[in-house]
């Protein structure tokens, strides 16, 4: 992956520096017989179609009022994510999840498609020797005799080297410059999307295993009332009602444990798939509780962030990509020039072919100019141009979907705070509650059925709680992702 990124690097930098100095001649030459003239229309990048400004309201107290400190894209995950079993896993993750792969792959492939449109923009040379022997019959002779012809050179040339007058190829391959940066910010974007689910996922599972805990806990003490209440009521203390429920709340809390089961093992499984490997069991998480807090966030202004994510960087390169095929097509109503040349030496016998006027070249070149072709040439402009404003309302509906993604994830965040203060403020008091409702059984003042109601209500709660924590907990992992966090 190191090596990936180096040579994307390296490539940009050889865009900046050009040829080089090896082939500084050969650039300077075909430059002057072609002039590289480009006719690909200026870009100008589009205005943003967002406010200039987060959202503001009730929903993004503490959210969107904030626009200081550091930029999400220039916090390395390491850092933000502080826990180590989680940052171990997304290490994990980054070496063999498939689909980080794929687009890493993706970017070897487009960089290969590019070196070869690029090589379009200097001539091929070859080296050929050819030997030729040729019977000519008497009828075709001009000594009415049948005779044996022979030849022999060999030479350096190159052919069909297209003069770009009007900067065709030098379109074509601004275009596929332009797609290959585009590949390189796609992978950027899984890997943001990678580190992010491989947090959510870590994180979903600490909770359900917290969730079947304290199902197991619940269920452990439901069975200790059924069975004090079964002992009264084998002596006479209590009623039969007052058993059933009691056993309808233990049966309850056994099918809580079964599907939090369940759950934890779908949990793993998840997990091991987004990783790409077995995961470890040392860095299973044990519990939410148990999970060092992330790194807070304060969301700079829109236009920084917006044009930090590689996804509208993604679009943005796409977009460049059309705008060098509106050069291509505008060139192909111009004329084509086309050299073929070549430099050697040539003879009828073998022997002579090294000695002193067996020199020989050929100098070809071709002009095409387009007359009729139906329509062909303007059809393909017609294309070029509507692709263009296919890829500039995909750039603005990026910018636009980011925006959403940003101003949810601060709506969400403005609340978390009053929602995780009153559930657990709603938590204590349905454990008082409980504790309350069984002295009042225990005394004879009110019946089990305001124990179980109790016992029900501190049970939610406590699940309430973990769904809470969890939603904060990935609430900043999302802000972090759609931010631009986690692509370094």
């Amino acid at each position: 992956m190191k090596r990936q990124l180096s040579d994307t690097e390296t490539l940009k930098q050889k865009e900046k520096r050009g040829p080089g100095l090896r082939g500084a001649t050969v650039a300077l030459a075909m430059l002057a017989l072609s002039g590289c003239a480009s006719m690909a229309p200026e870009y100008t990048r589009p205005e943003a179609p967002v406010p200039s400004a987060w959202p503001g309201g009730p929903a993004y107290k503490g959210g969107a009022a904030k626009a200081a400190g550091q930029v999400a894209a220039d916090i390395k995950w390491q850092e933000f994510f502080i826990n180590e079993q989680l940052q171990k896993l997304i290490a994990l993750s980054l070496e063999n999840n498939r689909d980080l792969r794929i687009a890493a792959l993706n970017i070897e492939r487009v960089q290969a498609l590019y070196q070869i449109q690029r090589s379009d923009l200097f001539p091929t040379v070859i080296a050929a020797g050819t030997g030729v022997e040729q019977r000519v019959p008497a009828s075709l002779s001009a000594s009415k005799r049948s005779t044996v012809v022979h030849q022999y050179s060999v030479g350096l040339g190159f052919s069909s080297y297209e003069l770009d007058l009007f900067g065709r190829v030098r379109s074509l391959k601004d275009r596929a410059l332009e797609e290959f940066f585009a590949t390189e910010e796609a992978r950027r974007s899984t890997q943001i999307s990678l580190v992010a689910q491989v947090a959510g996922s870590y994180l979903t599972l600490a909770a359900d295993k917290e969730r079947l805990k304290i199902a197991q806990d619940t269920y452990k003490s439901r069975q200790t009332s059924y069975n004090l209440i079964k002992s009264r009521f084998e002596a006479g203390a209590s009623s039969e009602l007052d058993l059933r429920q009691a056993q309808t709340s233990v049966e309850s809390a056994r099918i809580d444990i079964a599907h939090f089961t369940s759950q934890v093992a779908q949990d793993e499984n998840a997990l091991a798939l987004v990783i790409g490997s077995p995961v470890p069991q040392a860095l299973m998480p044990s519990g939410l509780s148990a999970i060092t807090a992330l790194k807070d966030l304060s969301p700079a202004l829109p236009s920084d962030v917006l044009q930090s994510r590689p996804d509208i960087v993604q679009a943005e390169h796409l977009l460049k990509a059309a705008n060098a095929d509106i050069g291509a097509a505008r060139a192909a109503f111009f004329p084509r020039i086309a050299l073929t040349t070549s430099v050697g030496l040539s003879s009828n016998q073998l022997s002579g072919l090294f000695k002193r006027g067996a020199e020989a070249w050929s100098f070809v070149p071709q002009i095409t100019l387009p007359i009729f072709d139906a329509g062909r040439n303007r059809a393909n402009l017609k294309v070029t141009k509507v692709d263009r404003k296919i890829f500039l309302a995909r750039y603005e509906k990026a910018i636009q979907w980011a925006f959403r993604e940003v101003a949810d994830a601060l709506a969400q965040r403005g609340t978390l705070d009053d929602q995780m203060k009153a559930q657990q403020s709603l938590e204590e008091a349905t454990s008082e509650s409980y504790r309350l409702s069984q002295a009042r059984y225990s005394s004879g003042i009110s019946s089990y059925l305001n124990v179980l109601d109790a016992q029900r209500s501190l049970y939610s709660a406590q699940q309430g709680l973990i769904t809470v924590r969890l939603s904060r907990l990935i609430n900043l992992v999302t802000l972090y992702k759609v931010l631009g966090g986690g692509g370094v």
